[in-house]
């Protein structure tokens, strides 16, 4: 097999393995991100900032803000930060930036999981054809080389296919791992939100 295997396999084999290449390396990414992610999480630091918030101390809530890598405490900067802007739309400016680290490399991963099986059935079909266009010019003498030609045009597919399996796992994976970090983001924004319209009410009293 080897590179036989890839040869045999046509000129569509090469993209199926650039779309391998391609989902391996935003695999590895996106499991060093995620690691990285879990270990800047700092729910203690978000809890002083909210009760800085809570206290009316605004400034040094801010200046605790500052150079965390704790998803929630950096999208509370931007309360701060942007103070011309309303607290609802300050807030989702930086949890849209949030989300979108998060979710970088997910539509491609998305598409290759699509696009892979595609392409194995485009080999496919384009092997097939070429077969009878053989067959129809009466260019074979052993119909084994028929059975044989059809074999490696189906090799595409079942390259597509692997690349799109081994693609899908690691996707559904980020893709959940996605949906929680937004769930927890959004519960911690909420009561940061609450504490934060509070603590205005509360000082202007």
């Amino acid at each position: 097999m080897g590179l036989d295997w890839i040869h045999q396999g046509g000129p569509l084999m090469y993209a199926l393995i650039a779309c391998s290449v391609v989902s391996v390396t935003i695999t590895i990414e996106r499991m060093i991100f995620w690691m990285r992610f879990r270990r800047e999480q700092d729910a203690s630091l978000f809890d002083r900032v909210r009760a800085l918030v809570a206290q009316g101390q605004r400034d040094e809530a801010a200046s605790l803000c500052a150079g965390s890598r704790d998803a929630a405490v950096r999208v509370c900067r931007y309360a701060f930060e942007h103070p011309q802007e309303s607290l609802e739309a300050a807030l989702r400016m930086g949890a849209n930036e949030e989300i979108r680290r998060m979710s970088r490399y997910l539509r491609i991963h998305d598409t290759i999981i699509t696009l892979a099986p595609l392409l194995g059935i485009l080999g496919t079909v384009l092997g097939i054809i070429a077969t009878f266009e053989v067959l129809g010019g009466g260019r074979i003498d052993n119909p084994v080389a028929v059975t044989g030609g059809i074999a490696e045009a189906l090799l595409t597919t079942a390259a597509g296919l692997v690349v799109a399996m081994l693609s899908l796992v690691p996707y559904n994976y980020f893709t959940a791992r996605l949906e929680r970090a937004v769930g927890e983001l959004e519960g911690h924004l909420t009561s940061f939100e609450i504490t934060f319209r509070t603590g205005r009410t509360t000082r202007a009293d």
